[in-house]
């Protein structure tokens, strides 16, 4: 699947710090330790609707991670799935007498042209369910013969994942099981399905229903596959076990990423699957999460058509720390529009300020768990000094501010 193109990304003075981020699973913040390739695994979207101002802040989140590797002198390569075959894909289509594929295909397009216009840095892979299915299938079997996986007994070819031979199962997440059971319920599960050994055991395979798309499966019943294994099998394919990041919204912690866990452990009988689970907080709207069932989605590209920059919109989700649930206004965007042009006013300016401090701080905050509220404040403090003027400005700064802010917060600035 064809992925977008890459912004260009200013080279920088020295070499930045150690990335430290908080891992979900450790429950405190730990150092980054990548080889000298970091590797990370962002889930993608579900091409049903158009990109919301949720998974904005979710993927530029993880934007701030890649580019504070590459600033430390990493390559990095990066994964992200897209989830082209889903129950609200179909259902979208279905509601609107639509081809599923047009639909995602659609979508999937936007959802590039969204992530060009706020400057993320595009995966190095970009893979779709359907592609990886038949391998998704070889993994299916592979669980089957190990006695790991179990199909239903009652014909329709669905087939499960015994969490019961799953050591560690739950440290992913942390969670009990009545909470386990709960988000199940809530996030596509089926807890109540009769048959099951275990209420928690996860979808490997859902056989063919009417009317829905289906590919030949493991034991040849057909189907399509669940999504935790989806997501197992991508990552396992291309970047391997042991990679430094797995990342996600909040809502992924449990049971996607506990169970994308579970599959690929127990298909590699190695640990760990990810060294650090890091998640992004939800974005609201007049104090609710923001959500399709709510009808209160704000999207990237509604915005983009009524004009606003897409760096105001970068830098509204940036300024509030990626761990934090926060709302969504028309004043944070108002504060963001007048703070890009404050620094593309003091960029503009012949000389500035001393940027050897704004590179640094820069560096210190982003290393510090993603603080990009803290890195906003040092370019705050740097654009009011430079614009009061004084017999201290240096020609060079706002040259190498313009190109700190687009390195390390991908934030363009005009005129620089």
């Amino acid at each position: 699947m064809l992925s977008w193109p890459a912004p260009l990304l200013p080279t920088l003075p020295g070499t930045g710090p150690v990335l430290k981020v908080y891992d979900t699973a450790g429950g405190e913040i730990v150092a980054t330790t990548p080889d000298r390739t970091a590797r990370m695994y962002v889930c993608g979207i579900t091409p049903y609707d158009a990109t919301h101002l949720g998974h904005a802040a979710t993927y530029l989140a993880f934007d701030l991670v890649n580019r504070m590797w590459r600033d430390a002198g990493h390559a990095v390569h990066y994964v992200q799935n897209v989830t082209d075959i889903d129950d609200p894909l179909l259902e979208r289509a279905d509601r609107d007498s639509e081809d599923w594929v047009v639909l995602g295909m659609r979508e999937t397009a936007l959802f590039r042209e969204d992530m060009t216009a706020l400057r993320v840095l595009p995966p190095e892979d970009y893979v779709g369910a359907v592609e990886a299915i038949p391998r998704i299938v070889g993994h299916i079997e592979q669980l089957l013969d190990a006695g790991l996986a179990y199909a239903l007994d009652d014909g329709t070819g669905d087939v499960y994942h015994d969490v019961a031979q799953a050591p560690g199962f739950g440290s992913e997440s942390g969670y009990d099981e009545a909470t386990m059971l709960g988000y199940s319920a809530e996030r596509g599960g089926d807890p109540d399905r009769a048959g099951k050994r275990n209420r928690l055991d996860p979808l490997l395979w859902r056989g063919q229903r009417d009317g829905e798309p289906s590919w030949p499966g493991p034991r040849g019943a057909a189907g399509r596959p669940g999504w935790h294994i989806e997501c197992a099998t991508i990552a396992l394919d291309t970047i391997g076990m042991g990679f430094d990041v797995q990342g996600g919204g909040s809502d992924l912690v449990f049971p996607h990423h506990e169970f994308s866990a579970v599959h690929a452990e127990a298909i590699t009988a190695t640990k760990p699957f990810a060294k650090a689970y890091v998640h992004a907080a939800m974005i609201g709207l007049d104090g609710e999460k923001m959500s399709k069932s709510r009808g209160n989605l704000v999207f990237v590209s509604k915005l983009r058509g009524e004009g606003v920059d897409p760096m105001a919109i970068r830098l509204a989700l940036l300024s509030g720390h990626y761990r934090t649930d926060r709302a969504w206004t028309a004043g944070l965007l108002r504060e963001a529009e007048q703070r890009l042009a404050t620094w593309r006013r003091a960029v503009a300016r012949d000389a500035g300020a001393p940027a050897g401090p704004v590179l640094h701080g820069l560096r210190d905050r982003l290393a510090d768990d993603l603080d990009s509220p803290g890195a906003i404040a040092v370019v705050d403090a740097w654009a009011e000094q430079t614009l009061a003027g004084g017999d201290d400005l240096e020609e060079q700064a706002p040259s190498v501010v313009c190109d700190a802010v687009d390195a390390l917060l991908g934030v363009e600035l005009q005129d620089c």
